[in-house]
């Protein structure tokens, strides 16, 4: 009885963990079930048929649905238990929770429904409740970030919306049993675009960064395993179709490797600790994109699941970090925290070594294996080259990141207190390093999709180990003696931190023609044209004719003899009409 009440008590974050873990658990043997039977069940709801064209609900249960829901959950419980700590003082806990799990619930919404037009529900979804996570904390910062996010991903909402009308044509909605038709270059495009705007590649990469206004848990689930990988989902869904078209792989093979390198070049520049995981996840995602383009689905599958892993136990983390660090987000303000929170720092240098792809973490059997094959595949050489330069660049930030904040000279506040001795964070902590530790290697040994043969030169091998090592050589080069000029700002410095102009690209010139426009019709009509012939200039001249009268009444002729002149006058006008007449 006791227990029963005391379950009660408990935080709603704490209920909800408990749900999805339940949920994650129950569902792992089917997942298992799946992948070894490489079974597919199709179900459909038909709602209505008019003219040949039926409007039906479906469902799939496979492989790639039933794992993808497992990771999804699986990630969020660890983040719910998270947020029993991190948000236990807001007074708004039990919303926190609601918007979380409706994520949660689009997600996996988006990932069962292979119908283009039920697809929305997901789709939708997730970029309402991100909009409402984004501004949770409600300061003019955080609404800007909120309506960049909103506003970019409706550009795809925009695209998914036009080709289910292209769809129409073909009588249904079903992503499965897509067929070429008239308007399929078309459709084409507009999917792609829809992935690319979820999945914030170039030109909409500027999103992804500014959505860390959210919460830390909210930002481990995003950049993990819900909202940016939504698009990379939809691409892998619809792969089969999208490969009849061969400008499809060279146009996504081109926006990621850009995409890549452009987030890669960015973290290096970056001080705020939130966003150079994020830039991170920028250019994993670049990865999967690439791994897309060059025509391996199952390999981007493979990397999205083992990137979700380890993202969300480095942001959990970083949120411990910023916890106990008065919230303070600057690299330069941090340092020395080896010694002060050995554990977390410990799942840290997991989570990078993973990102990094040392050999035998979690991410080196996904990542080294993308890059193989493209180094296999007829790529071109200036691809190849800058492929490789972007993969020594995430050794490079990640190096840059521990030396400012784990190893480096203590540069804390005065008063601060670190400590590892939370239950909720460090649990949460260790069930995702020890999967991302083990998780690569068994999916790779026992999921046939995830496993490919490959015979390359020794030479081509090593390549992927030698220039993530001369990363992280040139990033204790450059970081361990930092020059002691003064700053100056150069157009290449800003550049790069400004991820090649696309985050004040994508605001700026964008809202600076409406606001100029309404500005001027707000001064010409609403302060000019309407004054006059609007309520203040009647006001106006009915307020300068009564005094005028007034003036005329208040004078020494009396209104007696003033009355006696305008008769007399209005007399002789009368009088002057009929005599001419």
């Amino acid at each position: 009885m006791k227990l029963f009440w005391g379950f009660f008590k408990l935080k709603s974050s704490s209920i909800s963990s408990f749900m999805l873990f339940f949920y994650a658990v129950s569902i792992f043997p089917f997942t298992i079930y799946f992948f070894m039977t490489n079974k597919c069940i199709l179900m459909e709801w038909e709602i209505f048929s008019a003219s040949s064209t039926t409007m039906s609900l479906s469902l799939i249960l496979d492989p790639v649905g039933i794992s993808f829901s497992n990771v999804v959950c699986f990630i969020s419980a660890c983040v719910m238990l998270f947020s029993s700590s991190y948000m236990s003082t807001d007074i708004f806990l039990s919303r926190f929770v609601s918007l979380v799990m409706m994520f949660v619930l689009s997600m996996n919404l988006l990932v069962f429904i292979p119908n283009l037009a039920a697809l929305l529900i997901g789709w939708d979804g997730l970029g309402i409740v991100s909009f409402a996570l984004v501004v949770y904390y409600q300061n003019p910062k955080s609404l800007s970030a909120g309506m960049l996010t909103a506003l970019a991903n409706r550009i795809g909402d925009v695209m998914l919306l036009l080709s289910i009308g292209f769809c129409v044509i073909q009588g249904h909605w079903n992503i499965l049993f897509m067929w070429q038709n008239s308007f399929s270059p078309i459709l084409v495009f507009c999917v792609v675009v829809a992935g690319m705007t979820k999945s914030a590649q170039i030109p909409f990469s500027s999103w992804l960064p500014a959505a860390m206004a959210a919460p830390t848990p909210v930002s481990a689930l995003v950049h993990s395993s819900t909202l940016v990988t939504a698009g990379v989902f939809i691409l892998i869904r619809f792969f089969p179709f999208l490969n009849m078209f061969t400008g499809f792989k060279i146009g996504l093979l081109f926006v990621s490797v850009l995409t890549l390198l452009m987030a890669g070049i960015g973290a290096n520049y970056e001080y705020d600790l939130k966003k150079v995981i994020a830039l991170s996840t920028l250019s994993q995602l670049g990865v999967m994109m690439m791994s897309l383009g060059l025509g391996m689905p199952f390999l981007a599958l493979f990397h999205l699941y083992t990137h979700a892993l380890f993202k969300a136990m480095l942001f959990l983390c970083a949120g411990a970090i910023i916890h106990n660090n008065s919230n303070s987000q600057d690299l330069r303000q941090l340092g020395n925290l080896w010694n002060q929170m050995p554990l977390t720092i410990s799942c840290l240098n997991v989570a990078n070594l993973a990102l990094c792809g040392a050999p035998f973490m979690s991410g080196f059997y996904s990542k080294d294996l993308i890059l193989e094959t493209s180094l296999h595949s007829p790529s071109n050489f200036l691809m190849l080259v800058l492929i490789f330069l972007a993969t020594g660049m995430t050794a490079a930030y990640s190096i840059r990141l521990s030396i400012y904040s784990l190893w480096g000279h203590s540069n804390h506040m005065k008063m601060h207190q670190n400590y590892d001795e939370d239950v909720k964070v460090t649990w949460a902590v260790i069930l995702l390093s020890t999967i991302s530790i083990f998780i690569g290697k068994i999916m790779q040994m026992t999921v046939l999709e995830f496993n490919s043969v490959l015979v390359l030169p020794m030479a081509h091998k090593l390549l992927t180990i030698i220039v993530t090592l001369l990363g992280g050589w040139l990033a204790i080069v450059i970081w361990q003696s930092p020059s002691l000029d003064t700053i100056t700002v150069k157009k290449s410095l800003s550049f790069n931190s400004l991820m090649w102009f696309l985050a004040p690209l994508s605001t700026q010139p964008v809202i600076l023609l409406p606001l100029n426009a309404g500005s001027n019709f707000f001064k010409s009509l609403d302060q000019g044209w309407l004054e006059v012939f609007g309520g203040q200039g009647i006001f106006l001249l009915s307020k300068n004719s009564s005094m005028v009268n007034q003036l005329f009444q208040s004078k020494l002729i009396t209104s007696f003899i003033m009355m006696m002149i305008t008769s007399g006058m209005l007399l002789l006008i009368v009088m002057s009409f009929y005599f001419m007449n």
